[in-house]
C-alpha cells in the first residue's frame, strides 16, 4: 500500500503581517494533486494543521475543505492527529461530522481500544497526537494497567504510552505510527514554537518499535530522517513559515509498504506552489542594485548601513515582496548609557547628535528633519 505523510501545515500564520491564505490553498491543493497522481491509499496527517488553537472562519474553511480534498475520487481515508499548535477541544468537536467523510481526526491521547489504534485497510496505525507535559500524566495513567506505575520523566511516560498503542501490531499489517513528538536528534527547521522542543519535551527515538513499517512525525518543520529501531521521519512543512527556514525544501513523503514484509520505500515528493523566503544582506546601493534579479520571493533585507530617512521607503519600492527590513546592527553592539551623565536642560538637536554619533549612524538629513519637528512642535 501507499500512504502520503504530510504534516505542519500552519494554516493562518502570517509572515510579518502578511497574509498567506492563497498560498495555504495553493500547497494544500498541490497535496491532493500528488494523493491523486501518486493513487496513495491513505493520507496521514501528523498535527499542527493551524496556526493557531484559536484560528480564524478563513483558516478553518481552508484545512477543512483541503482535509475534503484529500479524501479524491476514490474516497481514500486520511487519519489526523492534532498537533501543539491544534485546539484538542476544536478538533474533537469537529471529528464526528469528519468521520461520516473518511477522515479519521484524533484530537487527544487514547486507548487503543478508545480511538488509539486504527485499522484502515491493510494498515493498523498507532496514534498520538502532540502530549502536553500536563496531559502526559493523565494519558500516561489512561494507558496503564498497573495502577502504581505512573512515575517518571516526560520521555519515559512517553514512551510507555507508545507501548500500549504500538502492542496491537500485527504481522499480516503494515504498522504505523503517527505521532506529533519532539525527537531527540532532530533538527529544528526555525519556526517551530520553542516551549515544546526544549529538553524536557524530548523523546528517545528508541521509544519507537521495530515492529513499526513506518513512523509519520510532525512537530519540525524542516524534513529529515532519525536513527532508530525503524524509519522515523519528519516530512517537514509543505510551506517555508518565517526567514529561520529558508534552508527548508517543502515537501510531503509517499511510502510503499507490503503487510507481513519488512522494510519501506520512502519518496520525497517536493511542493512548489508556495513562494520561498528569502534574506538578501548589502549596503543600500548593493541591495538596490539587485532588485532587478529579486524573483517572486517573500523577503527579509539586511542593510549594512546607519538609518537614513527615505531609506525603507526606497527599499520597499524595488522590492515589493520585502516584507521586512531591518539594520544589520544589533542592540548588543551599541553602547551602554552612561546613568551618571545628566541630560537635563540640554538641547533635543544636541541629544539625538549625540545619540546618532555614538552609534556611527550621523546624518544630517535626519538632523534637520527632527529640527524642523522640534520647532513645529514647540510653535503650537
Amino acid at each position: 500500500m501507499k500512504v502520503l505523510h504530510t504534516s505542519d501545515w500552519h494554516v493562518g500564520k502570517k509572515l510579518r503581517g502578511r497574509d498567506r491564505a492563497s498560498e495555504h490553498r495553493a500547497v494544500l491543493a498541490e497535496i491532493a494533486s500528488i494523493a491523486g497522481e501518486r493513487q496513495v491509499d491513505l493520507v496521514v496527517v501528523a498535527g499542527d494543521l493551524f496556526d493557531t488553537a484559536a484560528p480564524t472562519p478563513d483558516a478553518e474553511a481552508i484545512v477543512y475543505e483541503a482535509l475534503l480534498a484529500l479524501t479524491g475520487e476514490r474516497s481514500r481515508p486520511v487519519v489526523v492527529v492534532a498537533g501543539n499548535h491544534d485546539s484538542s477541544a476544536r478538533l474533537g468537536a469537529v471529528a464526528p461530522v469528519f468521520a461520516a467523510h473518511g477522515v479519521h481526526i484524533l484530537a487527544a491521547p487514547a486507548r487503543p481500544d478508545h480511538g488509539g489504534v486504527l485499522d484502515v485497510g491493510d494498515a493498523r496505525l498507532a496514534l498520538l497526537p502532540f502530549p502536553s507535559l500536563r496531559s502526559v500524566i493523565d494519558a500516561d495513567a489512561l494507558m496503564q494497567r498497573d495502577a502504581a506505575d505512573h512515575g517518571g520523566t516526560y520521555a519515559e511516560r512517553v514512551r510507555r504510552i507508545l507501548d500500549a498503542l504500538c502492542e496491537p501490531f500485527a504481522g499480516d499489517r503494515v504498522n504505523l505510527v503517527v505521532a506529533h513528538l519532539m525527537v531527540m536528534g532532530g533538527t529544528l527547521g526555525g519556526g517551530e514554537r520553542g516551549a515544546h522542543t526544549i529538553f524536557d519535551y524530548w523523546v528517545p527515538a528508541t521509544a519507537f518499535p521495530p515492529t513499526a513499517h513506518y513512523v509519520a512525525l510532525g512537530h519540525l518543520h524542516r524534513a529529515q530522517q532519525l536513527d532508530g529501531p525503524s524509519p522515523l521521519h519528519y516530512c517537514g512543512s509543505p510551506l517555508q513559515l518565517d526567514f529561520g527556514e529558508t534552508a527548508n525544501d517543502p515537501s510531503v513523503r509517499v511510502v510503499t509498504a507490503e503487510p507481513g514484509r519488512a522494510g519501506v520505500t520512502v519518496e520525497a515528493v517536493p511542493i512548489h506552489a508556495g513562494r520561498r523566503l528569502q534574506v538578501l544582506r548589502g549596503t543600500p546601493d548593493e541591495l538596490l542594485a539587485a532588485a532587478d534579479q529579486a524573483g517572486d520571493e517573500h523577503l527579509k533585507l539586511v542593510v549594512d548601513s546607519g538609518p537614513r530617512p527615505g531609506l525603507a521607503d526606497e527599499l520597499r519600492e524595488r522590492f515589493p515582496g520585502a516584507v521586512e527590513i531591518v539594520l544589520a546592527s544589533t542592540a548588543r553592539d551599541r553602547p551602554v548609557r552612561d546613568t551618571t551623565v545628566s541630560y537635563e536642560g540640554r538641547r533635543p538637536h544636541d541629544l539625538l547628535v549625540e545619540y546618532l554619533a555614538a552609534r556611527d549612524a550621523h546624518d544630517d538629513a535626519l538632523v534637520r528633519l527632527f529640527d524642523e519637528l522640534v520647532d513645529e512642535v514647540s510653535s503650537s
